[in-house]
Parts: C-alpha cells; structure tokens; sequence
C-alpha cells in the first residue's frame, strides 16, 4: 500500500516536473541524454581518471605550443645575427607571434563555444605545424617574421581552447588539484626549451632545427588528442562576428606597430604627424569595434562578461602581467648572452630560477586553492612578488653577481605563477559554462595584448638606450660613429673587438631600465586585484540556478534547488531526515 504523499513533497514533485517542462526541447534532449563518461546520471562529476585522460592529450598541445615558444629564446641572437637582423627585427620576432595570438585568441574562444573544441584544437596543431615549418627553411627576416604569425595563430588556438576544455569538465573549486599537472608541463616545456633550443644551436644542426624539432611532438600531440579527449557537442545556430574580428585585428596591429617603430632610427618620432595618424586610426577602429559588439548577436568579444567586476579587473592585471612576464622571457636570455657572454645552453640553465618560481607558485596555489577555496590572496601576494622582482632586475648592469640574478628571477617565477591561472580561475567562476571559452580567451588576449605592446614598448626602450650608451662609450674611447649613433646590432663578428665589447656593456646596462619600466606596469596589476571581490568557487561545472540555500555561499540565482553531484542541497521548509529522495533536485540525498 503506497503511503500518502506529504504536501512539501508533493510540491517538490510539482515543481520538479514544472522545471523539466519548461525547458526548451534542444535542453531537456541534451539533459537526458548527456554521455555518461562526462556525469553520471545522479549528476556526479567526471572521475579523476577520466579528468586525467582528457588533461592527457591537451597538456601534450600546449607542451608543443610552449616549448615552440620558449626553445626559440636563447636561439634569437645567433637566428638574428645570421639573418642580419636588429634589436628592432629581435623584438618583433616575439611581436609577431604575440600579436598574431592575442588577435586570433578572441576569435577561437568564440569558434570554442559554437563549434566542436577537438576539431578545432587539432586544426590549431596543423596551422602550427605549418607554420614550424616556414619558420624553419626561412631565408631572410620577412619570411620568418610572416611564419611567427602563423605560428602565433596557432598558438592562440591552444591556449585558449585547452583553458575552455578544462573550465568545461573541472569545477573551479577542484581545478587546482590539476594545477600541479599543467605547472609541471609549464615548466618542463618552459624550462626545457631553452636548454633545448640552446644545445640545438651549439650543435651542427643550427638553428633552424629549432623549429623543426617541434613538428613531430605537434604530430603526436595531434594523435593523442584523437585518441583520448572526447568530448560531445551540441549544435547550435552559429553566427560568426566576422566585421568585429576584422576590427580587432587592424585596430591591435596599427597600434603596435606604432609602438615598435616609434622613435627608431630612420622611422617617425613618437610625437610626429605619422604617429598621431598611426594612433588616430587605431583608437577610431577599436572604438567601432566596441559599437559593433554591443550590436553583434555573438560578439567576438561579450562586453557583458568582460564588463562584469572580476573579469574587467583580472584584464586589467593581465595586461600587467603580460608585460612582465613576456617582457622578462624575452629580454632576460639575450641578457644572459649578450651581455654576460653565455652561450645559448649556459642562458637556459641561468633562468632555471625563474622556471622553478612558475611552478612553485602554480603549484602550491592550486593545491592550497581546491583544500580551503581562498584565491584572492594568492593574487594580491603574486603582484607585489612581481613588483619586487622586476624592481630588483632593474637594478642589474653587466657586472651583477649570476646569483644574485637569480634570486631576482626567482621571485618573479614565484609572482607570475601566483597570478597567470588564478587569473583565470576567478573569472571562469564567474561565467556559465556556455561563455567559459568567450571569458577565458579573453583574459588570454589581453595578456598577450600587453606582452606583444610589452614586448614592442620595451624592445624599443632597450634599443634606444643601447644606442645612447653605446655612442657615448665609443666616443669616449675615440671610435667614429655614424650619424645615427652607434646603433643597437647583435651582429658583433662583423665589429672590432674594443665595439664589440662596448655594445655587449651597453645591452647589460640598458636591460635594467626595461625592467624598472615593468616594475612601475606591474603596480597596476596590484591595484587591480586588491579590488576584485573574492567570490567563493563553486562546485559545479555549470552556474546552478539557486535559492535561499544556494549551491555555494554568495551564490545568487534561479528558481529552484539543485543536485551538483558533489553536495546535496534542500529546501529549508523540507524535511530532510530519513534519506528521501530530493524531488525538486532530480538526485538522491546522501547520508
């Protein structure tokens, strides 16, 4: 005999069937049927098995991505002296790669929220590899200054669909346990390039193996991922931004080719007719740019999530951070070698320090992170360890104690660690999971945003003041100079011993202000994060709709309770004793 149903449960039972009725069919269809390998049908989350098998063949990709990167680093002295490059060429082979990342980021964090995430990592592993391979048979500057954009494409593919994957199948309070993971491939690769790449260039493969080398690892990433990431997908209407894209691109490109050129020998003053127009057109094209997605129906970028507090903070000290932290890569190994007089191999080892900074700080954080869900101190604690450590760097000249070096780039590790995914983390917490790929990519571009004007900024900083220094050092020891001054080559076999020695005491000298200038950038970010609100992270994949017991503390939002698979949640009117089925969250309670 069926016992007689109490009223609140009859009203769960209601409200239950009302929810699911409600629904829109394509919803209710991809609720009932969602795979079993993603949540079980109680709404448990993926176990750490099937986490560990998805992270597989992404973490292989962006390893390839990273290393790609950083094994280039301590190659570019010797690739822009054999290809008869500058100081100005030096930096734009990072420019390049950067800018082309940052504008395409965006771009495939939208692709990442209307169109399959495997086929399209896969597809930025094939663009990388061609671009690899153009890199590598390049004959002069302009090819492969035009085969780091390709390669820059395809990088910004990788970052910012592995982060949407993962904000796809780990809650946020769980992603730190994962940390540890992704900050030891961070630092194999960002360690391990270098070394790599400096061993390639002393070898008699040169340097064109640098790029090379990553095809097969892009290769074997690629099948991994056939083989291990799988992921459903649901279709949808898709509408791509396309003017929007058009307008990010050439509005972040003129401005950053204003910035690299501006007041270099030969070029335009930064304040001149050329530079006024140069910013003019730029300014006007990211001002339509923002009219056009405040209409578009699938912005490329949401201005109501970039808007929202916590992300329109944490792309302030992204921006920040970008400066620092490619700033730092980029300048510090040509410090080591021009400078201090390392080969590539020995530059690789010197910025260890740094290296194991990165994953200190990613590590600890993350673990600390998912054990007690506080994050916002980690930020506030990464921006003044970056702070402290480019202040420091800028006090080094040619002649700064190796260990001491060290120590400086060890803070900054430490600080870029803190900061980089937490970054990220905080604002994922704030999205739902459809805008997981819009939010994160934009986080991502804004960093490389401020890596690439960095990069450019600071390059043309130190070529100006290796210049200066190095004209009034060959002056002073009676060698002629140009007109233009003495320059800022990194070609020194072709100068007599007495310039050479005084260009490389010019580069160590003049790396200190490019490192004060990051130290005064990075100020920024700590006024950014000591404003972000701390919300707490939640438990679940999704934003749940709640009430007045919500999934998580601070949470607000919908109609009813929920099940997340991880913590039961009642309503305070229901009875919850004896182990009943909640009906208005569709799970069972747990005793």
């Amino acid at each position: 005999m069926n016992e007689p149903t109490e009223p609140n449960q009859t009203s769960a039972v209601m409200l239950k069937e009302h929810t699911l009725h409600s629904k829109a069919p394509a919803e209710r269809t991809n609720a009932e049927q969602a795979p079993a390998k993603r949540t079980s049908a109680d709404g448990d989350l993926m176990s750490h098995k099937q986490i560990l098998q998805v992270l597989t063949g992404l973490l292989a990709a962006l390893f390839t991505a990273m290393l790609s990167s950083t094994i280039v680093g301590n190659a570019l002295p010797t690739i822009i002296a054999d290809l008869h490059g500058t100081q100005t060429d030096f930096a734009w082979v990072v420019t390049a790669a950067l800018l082309a990342n940052a504008a395409t980021t965006p771009i495939w964090g939208k692709f990442a929220d209307l169109y399959n995430k495997k086929l399209l990592v896969q597809l930025s592993i094939v663009i990388f590899v061609a671009g690899s391979v153009l890199a590598g048979f390049a004959p002069d500057m302009t090819t492969l200054l035009a085969a780091r954009v390709v390669q820059g494409t395809a990088m910004g593919g990788l970052t910012a669909l592995v982060q949407a994957i993962i904000g796809t199948v780990i809650p946020p309070r769980e992603r730190g346990r994962y940390a540890g993971y992704m900050g030891a491939v961070m630092a194999v690769a960002t360690a391990g390039g270098p070394l790599l790449g400096g061993f390639i260039v002393d070898s008699p493969l040169g340097w064109r193996w640098t790029f090379f080398v990553c095809v097969p690892l892009a290769v074997i990433a690629l099948l991994m991922l056939q083989k291990t990431l799988k992921m459903s997908h649901e279709r949808r209407h898709v509408k791509i931004d396309w003017l929007g894209s058009v307008l990010l691109t050439a509005g972040v490109s003129i401005l950053l080719i204003w910035v690299s050129f501006a007041g270099q020998p030969g070029h335009y003053e930064w304040l001149s007719g050329t530079s006024a127009l140069m910013v003019g057109i730029g300014v006007v094209l990211l001002a339509v740019l923002v009219w056009v997605e405040s209409k578009a129906a699938q912005p490329i970028i949401p201005l109501k999530i970039i808007t929202e507090r916590t992300t329109a903070l944490s792309i302030i000290a992204s921006i920040s951070v970008g400066v620092a932290m490619f700033g730092s890569a980029t300048f510090v190994g040509q410090y080591f070698q021009v400078a201090r007089g390392a080969t590539p191999t020995e530059a690789g080892l010197l910025m260890l320090p740094m290296v194991a900074g990165n994953l200190i700080g990613a590590t600890v954080s993350g673990q600390l992170i998912t054990r007690y869900g506080k994050w916002k101190r980690f930020l506030v604690i990464g921006a003044i360890l970056v702070i402290s450590g480019t202040g420091l760097a800028g006090m080094m000249d040619h002649q700064t104690s190796l260990w001491l070096a060290g120590i400086f780039l060890l803070l900054l590790g430490l600080g870029m660690g803190l900061l980089m995914q937490n970054l990220v983390l905080g604002v994922q917490n704030t999205v739902r999971a459809k805008d997981i790929g819009a939010a994160s990519a934009s986080v991502a571009f804004f960093r490389s945003f401020g890596g690439a004007i960095g990069v450019s900024v600071l390059g043309a900083v130190l070529a100006g003041r290796v210049n200066t220094l190095a004209t009034a050092g060959m002056q002073e020891a009676g060698i002629p100079v140009s007109g233009d001054g003495a320059g800022a080559t990194l070609d020194f076999a072709s100068l007599p011993p007495a310039a050479a020695e005084i260009m490389r005491s010019a580069y160590g000298d003049g790396t200190a202000l490019i490192f004060q200038l990051s130290a005064v950038i990075a100020v920024v970010a700590l006024i950014a994060v000591l404003f972000i609100k701390e919300r707490p992270l939640r438990r679940t994949i999704d934003i749940k709709p709640t009430t007045a017991s919500p999934v998580e503390p601070g949470m607000v939002g919908g109609a009813g309770p929920v099940m997340t698979g991880s913590l039961p949640v009642t309503d305070g009117a229901r009875p919850t004793g004896g182990g009943q089925p909640d009906a208005a969250a569709g799970g069972q309670c747990r005793k």
